[in-house]
């Protein structure tokens, strides 16, 4: 490699001193651009001028949300479990016997709109990418989707798109898709939530990390080549100064190639196997700019690059667009020399693309207490000599102002209870119909089918359940079982409950799977951080997550913050989508949400306590379009009470099935169970049985019970003091209701009629 460029030498490269540099339309302020000149002492060169501005921007610095994320760290509750937390890739968890897995949650929203397919295609190969960065094989991915009206011309036009990306490219990848969540609300016309969670399986001793120690490594990227696609997507490298005519007509949405991405998977772990790699990174946001600013950052802080040895598929690139290049399925390692042969054989093997870019140097005391030294050549010509800390770490930190929403008073003060309620048994017998067919509750397998839920062989549970469940490894019978959940609507009625709200969901529906709830990833969903309303909403909604954790006893392990989602000046709903991991030590004992058809006279109980709990419900949204009142409130004591008696139950054996009360309160839980199970069955409802069927009171979940295990049942809720009530037996072919004043009933091909139609009537055609 080179010598080290003198600084005379990087100030010509940044040009004529007069000259305007366009800072403003590469994103950045005023002071962000001054403070990038104080850090170098001089003018930076076009390339460190792109660095910093993505480094720097939201998407990855954090800058407007680190003063409030930072609480996930100082509230988390003491969890050995815990082996990587926050900062990394992706979490890491301990789950027993040797084995960690690792989970993640982020969004790939903005790109999702612009290119329905490749938005959400890439969104998923990013995820797997971090996943498989921390020395995991992936073994299953979920995702959290959010639309606008299911009829508006917007939808019909992203969903189908989205579905079709995120399942061609998990099923290519061979990677189960075991569950998530199908959102509809106008509020997300034109900017929809494609939301992509991805899990992997490793051994504690395998867990790889982001960092380029050992002066003399080598540099290696590896996989797809470069070229420009992505440019103008998240770095927004817009600038006229930059090449007018060499991004004319470039896409500013990433490409994705799941075959090459399957071989990167398999040559990575098998270069992890063999101890080939000292650190390792994927390349995501920001590309080469990311991936060498972390890793030098994480080592010994100096790191030297040849920008000219990249292998491009376009040998037009200019220096600042292939640091700024969004291709996928790229990777980068640290490789010691002695290795680096073995390194490239295997890399031959998988017919995968490896290039020595640069090496890992020493610093100096002083460079060291400057952030390091990140230097980068073209053709000789020095183009970037930089700390690389002060991209990677010490990017600017804003406190940005918060106020209530002017609206919020009145919001909450318009309750529900003014809303017509059903007069009589018709009225809500033909409501409850028309909420189970509402899009977001209506059976979602238009979706969900096009996505392959058994591959590999290691599915317990996937969609329509409560929770995914599968296998951690071929031969044995421990699992991970996971759930996402968020609701806009309560978030927007108060974000800091209805935050809690997301997380108690979560936690419930891995609880109902019979796992026990472990650790949490998020995926926070915004408008413009520049909006003090915005950002009250996003310093309570973390409050909130913090807060709950820290009672709940799950650690967040990481996630993704995604600001600027809206459309014109009216923001999205704030949409916290919350990613719950649970533990079963046995997957033979998990549970379904399906009602037993193989069990005589099996008891139908209702576990925690119902209240007359409207707003935001499904009721009040889909019969009334209201939205006003406050969320139900929160006990994470119940919870977690309730969580123990699951996952006790399941492992006991005392409880056939379990279906968490959420989204149209019980009468939707008992309709969905009823479908699944293929059998009907019968309810007695004690008070207002409207209350009783739409309330969407939290801590609650209906349970089936085999006679001979009533008594053990029983004693089961006792000990852990959760209140179960029997309401009903499961049988025949009818959901039947009966309560003091009279009753319905809807037979069971008549509510799967309402419940399957809704989507196929509108997409079919799309």
């Amino acid at each position: 490699m080179p010598e080290a460029p003198q600084l005379d030498t990087v100030a010509k490269a940044a040009g004529s001193p007069d000259s305007p540099q366009p800072f403003a339309e590469l994103g950045m302020k005023d002071d962000e651009y001054a403070r990038v000149r104080e850090i170098l002492g001089r003018r930076p060169t076009s390339a460190e001028l792109a660095i910093y501005s993505v480094m720097w921007s939201e998407h990855c610095s954090y800058k407007s949300s680190k003063v409030h994320l930072r609480q996930f760290a100082e509230k988390a509750p003491r969890n050995d479990a815990l082996l990587v937390g926050m900062g990394e890739n992706a979490g890491v968890v301990d789950v027993g016997d040797g084995y960690a897995v690792t989970f993640k949650i982020e969004s790939h929203n903005h790109p999702s709109y612009v290119e329905p397919h490749q938005g959400a295609a890439t969104g998923v190969g990013g995820i797997v990418r971090d996943i498989l960065t921390m020395g995991a094989r992936p073994v299953a991915v979920m995702d959290a989707l959010r639309f606008g009206p299911l009829d508006a011309p917007d939808t019909r036009r992203v969903l189908p798109g989205v579905v079709s990306g995120i399942s061609f490219y998990g099923n290519c990848l061979g990677l189960p898709n075991i569950g998530g969540e199908l959102g509809f609300d106008s509020g997300y016309i034109g900017n929809p939530l494609v939301n992509a969670l991805c899990v992997g399986v490793l051994r504690h001793e395998d867990i790889k990390l982001a960092q380029a120690p050992g002066p003399g490594n080598k540099v290696v990227l590896f996989g797809a080549t470069t070229g420009p696609d992505g440019i103008g997507g998240a770095s927004v490298l817009a600038s006229a100064t930059f090449d007018e005519e060499s991004h004319a007509k470039r896409p500013s949405v990433q490409v994705g190639d799941p075959f090459l991405e399957k071989l990167l998977i398999e040559c990575s772990l098998e270069l992890f196997a063999a101890d080939l790699v000292v650190g390792i990174q994927d390349l995501g946001a920001a590309g080469v700019s990311c991936a060498t600013t972390e890793l030098a950052a994480g080592g010994t802080g100096g790191m030297r690059i040849e920008l000219d040895r990249v292998p491009l598929r376009d040998s037009r690139l200019t220096p600042e667009e292939i640091l700024m290049s969004e291709s996928q399925e790229r990777m980068m390692a640290i490789v010691s020399p002695d290795k680096l042969s073995a390194f490239m054989d295997v890399c031959a093997k998988w017919d995968i693309v490896a290039t020595v870019i640069g090496e890992v140097t020493d610093v100096t005391p002083e460079e060291a207490e400057r952030g390091g030294r990140l230097v980068m050549t073209w053709h000789g010509e020095t183009v970037v000599d930089m700390p690389p800390r002060t991209a990677s770490d010490e990017g600017p930190v804003y406190e940005r102002p918060i106020a209530r929403p002017s609206d919020q008073d009145a919001l909450q003060a318009d309750t529900p209870d003014q809303l017509p309620r059903p007069a009589n048994d018709a009225e809500l017998r033909a409501q409850l119909l028309r909420v189970l067919a509402a899009p977001g509750i209506a059976d979602p397998s238009w979706v969900t089918r096009q996505y392959d839920r058994y591959v590999l062989g290691n599915t317990v549970l996937a969609t329509p359940h409560d929770g995914g469940m599968v296998r951690i490894t071929d031969d044995g019978e421990r699992g991970v079982a996971l759930a996402t959940d968020g609701n806009g609507r309560y978030t927007r009625l108060d974000p800091y409950t209805g935050t809690q709200l997301a997380l108690a969901e979560a936690y419930r529906n891995v609880a109902a799977t019979g796992a026990r709830p472990h650790a949490v990833t998020n995926c926070l969903n915004f408008g413009s951080p520049e909006d003090p309303g915005v950002m009250w909403q996003f310093a309570e909604a973390t409050r909130g997550l913090a807060d709950g954790c820290r009672e709940l006893g799950t650690p967040v392990t990481g996630g993704n913050v995604s600001f600027y989602n809206q459309t014109g000046s009216t923001a999205i709903n704030p949409t916290p989508v919350i990613g719950v991991l649970g533990v079963i030590g046995d997957v033979r004992d998990r549970l379904t949400s399906a009602f037993p058809a193989d069990i005589d006279d099996a008891r139908l109980y209702l576990l925690g306590t119902t209240r007359d709990e409207l707003g935001g419900s499904a009721w009040a949204d889909v019969v009334h379009g209201h939205l006003g009142g406050l969320p139900p409130a929160v006990d994470l004591t119940a919870e977690a009470a309730l969580g123990r008696v699951l996952s006790a139950g399941a492992s006991l054996n005392v409880l056939a099935a379990a279906h968490d009360l959420s989204d149209g309160g019980l009468a939707i839980a008992l309709a969905e169970s009823a479908l699944r199970g293929g059998v009907g069955c019968t309810v007695d409802l004690t008070g207002d049985p409207f209350v009783a069927l739409f309330s969407e009171s939290a801590a609650r979940v209906i349970v089936a019970v085999a006679p001979t295990a009533d008594a053990a049942f029983q004693e089961t809720c006792d000990r852990h003091a959760v209140t179960a009530t029997r309401i009903g037996s499961i049988g025949g072919d009818a959901l039947r209701v009966r309560h003091a004043t009279g009753g319905f009933e809807i037979p069971l091909t008549e509510l799967r009629t309402a419940y399957e139609s809704t989507l196929p009537s509108v997409l079919d055609g799309e």
